[in-house]
């Protein structure tokens, strides 16, 4: 949609106290006021050459600024969450026992195929192990397809652009300002977003003024539960739709499996971001949805919320 014409009106008679309108306007203290810039009309060719935007994310915490990308899967290093799991006791106990589960598992394979193994030598006295001809072939053609049907779903998922934010070892870079977020961005710090070919370009060139983030690329996580808790008159699509958004992206680069399952396809919080979504568009559609977000429960989304809300701010490193 482009912006609209407004009509230029020459005005007759001008009240004498109004000053030219060739001279500045003056405030109180006799200075130039300056022009407020609108928000989100900063100059924008930067971030679209540059293909990185700034966001800003308000949490119970705060209000903070940092960037996001899209890229390639196969172009990107994942954040390294392996100190940031340390210093967290209940997800390191978690291992310890996922790991002896995955070792109770292996033994009882090993002696299943010990079983199978000793049976066929008690069958035809055949050394444990040899299998005839043609199903070694069978059992190598099985293998040989399996592996070319993942290299094919390997690459696919190497093509489909995915989220990178401003992190450094598992945890989100959330700025109070704009000059903080610059001055880091200048710094040379490491991070997880100087792996992208136009980090340096972006360090060299950006200016407190560039962060003023889009409509679309402000999220306010730290209302999503209280709005919930409202009851379904009250709950605002928009504000839920664009949380649903912000928190896939975050939990895909942050690697919070937890919070991509509860968001994940068919869950009951991806049943209200698609009913929420039907209202939006309207038509029957849009009534098919209001019948379906009548049957989800507010106090089960919103304890669902809270817990995401919970698990992001976990991992946010606030900078001033």
């Amino acid at each position: 949609m482009g912006n609209p014409t407004y009509t230029e009106v020459s005005v007759a008679r001008q009240s004498p106290q109004r000053p030219d309108a060739d001279e500045p306007e003056l405030d109180a203290t006799d200075g130039p006021v300056e022009p407020e810039v609108e928000r989100g009309s900063a100059d924008r060719s930067l971030w679209d050459e540059l293909r990185i935007d700034p966001v800003e994310i308000a949490l119970p915490a705060g209000t903070g600024f940092t960037l996001r990308a899209y890229r390639p899967a196969r172009e990107l290093t994942p954040t390294d969450v392996a100190e940031r799991d340390e210093d967290d006791p209940f997800l390191a106990r978690r291992q310890v026992v996922e790991t002896e589960d995955d070792e109770d598992e292996e033994v009882v394979i090993l002696d299943e195929e010990f079983a199978a193994l000793s049976a066929e030598d008690g069958e035809d006295g055949r050394p444990a192990g040899r299998k005839r001809a043609a199903d070694t072939d069978t059992d190598a053609e099985d293998e040989a397809d399996e592996a070319e049907s993942e290299a094919e779903d390997e690459d696919e998922a190497g093509d489909e652009e995915v989220p990178v934010f401003l992190t450094h070892k598992g945890r989100l870079l959330l700025f109070k300002t704009p000059e903080a977020l610059v001055s880091f961005i200048r710094s040379g710090a490491p991070n997880d977003m100087s792996q992208l070919d136009s980090w340096n370009e972006l360090s060299e060139r950006v200016e407190p003024a560039d962060i003023a983030p889009l409509d679309e690329d402000m999220y306010e996580l730290d209302l999503v539960v209280e709005n919930l808790r409202g009851g379904h008159d009250t709950w605002d699509p928009s504000l839920l739709i664009e949380a649903g958004e912000v928190a896939r992206d975050l939990s895909y680069a942050l690697r919070l499996p937890a919070v991509l399952d509860m968001l994940s396809a068919s869950s009951s919080l991806d049943d209200l971001d698609e009913a929420l979504r039907a209202t939006v568009n309207g038509g029957i559609g849009g009534f098919l949805g209001r019948r379906r977000l009548k049957k989800i429960g507010a106090q089960t989304a919103s304890l669902g919320w809270r817990t995401i809300v919970g698990k992001i701010s976990a991992v946010v490193d606030w900078r001033d």
